[in-house]
Order: structure tokens, then sequence, then C-alpha cells
């Protein structure tokens, strides 16, 4: 067998050696009568984490455990650092992100984790692999902003002397694929926005992204439950999860509440906002939230600025349910939020019964937002006035509002059949799904400020 020396404990002419080869650790016992000459003298040179072949018969120690009787021995790779010390060396989290070479190996606790990312990575595929869905590839380098709402990484192309963007989103190629006739599409890959760390922010992240063609954003609700329990049997917790303390439900009834529920149990919960304010009331709630803005100024001095200068009334439930309407959700199961402010959905189609909102949800477990999908905008002249208020917003300072994409509404005027599309937060779901405190936990090089 070959492998990594982990563990040695040698003495005089003779130790005991376990050997590391692909997360599997073997016992191996060696000593000089059992070896030849050549072979004892690479003994003598081996430390830990050296790379070695051994070979033998196996037999059981007083223990009872299985181990390899060394007959034969050979260096593979001598190791120039000694071995890290789990208890000292990588002791310091920030350390153990830098060098997660060495802390792949120390905590096999971790290597299980991207072990099982990998198996809901592969679950995902496969699920939408058995309904049809046909796995693309699109740029990921973009002449055009687009896809989403994000401050962008940008680059510069040499040959053709034109500025270059690295995808913020696949959405506006794999939806030009739904017009090309290909009615089911999904590309599992990287994308990049220039924004802030945090626990649940990397500034390159991966994503599912599927679009499916006679299809509204309901049955997409179905399909996302069947995606999120098969990716939870991959790794291995079924219908229940344990993140960070908080039990969830994921094979009962998920729940579902709109953004203007949510935000008027938010504003309540934070008492901004009288019990007796309707929010489905639109003159009311907009002279409500003239009135909150006394309080709100000391709580949010920024948000309570944009309160007042808004004039529309779902631009206030957006504003407010970033805020407050989020982070009052319920934690013990998932949580459709549904019917967004089309001023927060540039590409989502408008409700029928009232077109101030987006047919549209995103799906929240344990407070945080893992899934977003909505009825696509199919309209070309709508979705180029909803681009030239992307641009408008841009030029009056927004670094996230997207740029007008001239192809993109040409390509919708030889007609996008109903379609639905959505996104999936890989690490994320990792995270939730493998108990991980933090993004980093789930990606195997995140970014780091420099040491």
């Amino acid at each position: 067998m070959t492998g990594r020396i982990v563990e040695f404990r040698k003495f005089g002419k003779a130790g005991f050696l376990k050997i590391d080869n692909a997360g599997a650790r073997v016992q191996a016992y060696a000593k000089k009568e059992n070896l030849s000459e050549s072979d004892f003298a690479v003994f003598k040179k081996l430390d830990p984490w050296d790379h070695v072949a051994v070979s033998g018969s196996p037999f059981y120690t007083k223990t009872g455990e299985l181990t390899l009787k060394v007959t034969h021995l050979r260096m593979l790779t001598k190791s120039l650092r000694p071995a890290p010390d789990k208890w000292s060396s990588l002791k310091d989290q920030e350390t153990r992100y830098r060098r997660r070479y060495v802390d792949l190996v120390v905590n096999p606790d971790v290597r299980e984790v991207f072990v099982k990312r990998n198996a809901i990575v592969s679950a995902i595929r496969r699920h939408l692999v058995d309904l049809s869905f046909m796995e693309v590839e699109t740029p990921i380098l973009h002449s055009t902003l687009g896809g989403a709402a994000a401050k962008p990484f940008s680059t510069h192309h040499n040959a053709l002397d034109m500025p270059l963007f690295m995808r913020i989103a696949p959405e506006l190629y794999l939806k030009r694929l739904v017009v090309g006739g290909f009615d089911r599409v999904f590309e599992i890959g990287r994308n990049f926005r220039n924004e802030g760390l945090s626990r649940f922010h990397n500034p390159e992240f991966t994503m599912v992204e599927f679009y499916m063609a006679y299809a509204n954003y309901r049955d997409l609700m179905a399909l996302t439950k069947d995606i999120v329990l098969a990716a939870a049997k991959a790794a291995g917790c079924n219908h229940h999860i344990q993140y960070q303390g908080q039990h969830i439900a994921l094979g009962g009834d998920w729940k579902e509440i709109t953004v203007r529920n949510a935000t008027i149990a938010g504003l309540r919960a934070e008492g901004l906002c009288d019990d007796a304010v309707d929010i489905m009331d639109e003159r009311g709630f907009m002279a409500a939230c003239q009135a909150m803005c006394t309080a709100l100024e000391k709580k949010d001095k920024h948000l309570a600025g944009k309160i007042a200068s808004s004039t529309t009334y779902s631009e206030n439930i957006a504003l407010l349910y970033d805020v407050y309407g989020e982070k009052h959700l319920p934690l013990d199961a998932p949580v459709f939020v549904t019917e967004y402010p089309v001023e927060a959905s540039p590409l989502a189609r408008r409700n029928d019964d009232d077109p101030r909102f987006v047919d549209r949800f995103e799906l929240f477990i344990n407070g945080h937002e893992v899934a977003n999908a909505f009825n696509e905008l199919s309209d070309p002249d709508d979705q180029r006035q909803r681009m030239l208020d992307q641009v408008e917003r841009k030029a009056a300072g927004d670094e996230e509002a997207m740029e007008y994409d001239h192809d993109y509404c040409e390509a919708l005027e030889y007609g996008m059949p109903p379609t639905a599309g959505e996104g999936i937060g890989i690490d994320r779901l990792v995270m939730m799904l493998c108990d991980q405190a933090s993004i980093r936990d789930v990606i195997l090089f995140p970014h780091m400020r420099p040491a």
C-alpha cells in the first residue's frame, strides 16, 4: 500500500506507522528483523508526513487492531517540514484556511465536509439530469453586466481592446438557450461579485442555475424541495438537520410568506409599526412609513433618509423588507418568501393581478437566502424599459445596477416560451447540510485578506 505517515511511534529497531491514503488510515508495523538492510536504513530515516510504499502480511495486535506487518518499505517523498501539531500549529482558524492542504490531513472532519460537498453537487446534477435538464457551459467573461444586481470584477481584453466583466450570474445566456429551443437547461459553475467578505459571502462562489420552459415559479417550489431533499440524503442528514443548534425540519411542510407580510411582521417585532397598520392598505402604509422615520433615525439614518424620500409603495416595502423582514423569518423550517416588488426584480415577470409585484420566491433556511427563482420576463419592451431604469440607477451612483443588454432584448423578440428560472447557492446549501458556521468552511480555498 502507499500513503502518508500521519502517526509514527518508533521504539528502537521497530515502530508503528499510521498510513493515510485518500482518507483511509491503516496501521503498519515495521521491525528490523522483517526488513532487508536497505529497507531498514530507510525506516531509520522516516518521519511523520513522509510518503511511503509498504507491503507485507496482515495480523492482529494484542489490542485486536488489524495491522500490516511490513516486509518491504520504500520512501516515495520526504517531508521537508515538521509535521504540524493539531493542537498548536493549526489551532488558529485563519491559519487553517490559509494552509488548507495541511488542515485536510490533520483534521479528518474537515476532509469529510468536502467529501459531502462533492456528494451534494453530484446529487443535484443527477436529479436535474434525471428530469431531462441538459447541462451547459456559458461564458464567464461578459461584455455587458447583467443577470443580477451586484458590483462586478472588471478586466480588459488586450487583443480586442475592450472591457470585460467576470460574470455575476449566467442567467441571460441560459435564457438565450431557452429562446434557442433548449427547454430545460442548467449550469453549475462559479460566479464573481466584487463585494465584502462575511460568514455568508465570498467574492467567488458556486451556484446551480436552471431554467424550465412551460413552467412557473410554483412548479419550481416543488422542484426546489426535491433538490434540497436529494442533497440532504447525499449528505447523510435526510429530513432533519441541525444548524448551529437550530433544529430544521426539511421533510414536513415548508412555510410560505409574502414579502409584504414578512415586512410588517419584522416592523412589529422591532416596535416600529403599530399593530393596526394594514400592509395591504397602500395609502395607510405609506403614511405609517413617514411616521416611523423618526424612530428609524435612531436605528438606521441611511434607511430613514431613503424611506423619507421614497414615493412608491413597493419601493418602501423592498427597503424595509431587506432590513427588518428577513431577520424575523421563521427558523425551524425552510421558508419560501414570495411576491417581491418589481423594483427589486428587474428580470422577473409582473404578477397579473398586481403589476407592482412579480411572480418570484426566495428560499430561506435558518434565516439565510439559499435560492432565488421567478417567472421570467419575456416581454422585450418591458425588459428594455426595466434595463433602461437600471441604467438610470447606475448613472445616479448605484454600482450594483445592471446595464442595457441590446442582444438579450433582441433575443426576446424571437420569442421565449413561458419559463421559470432559479439559482441555488451551493456553498450556502452545503453550510446548512453540513452544519458549518462560515462559508469559508465549505470552500477549499476561500479568499483571505493579505497575511
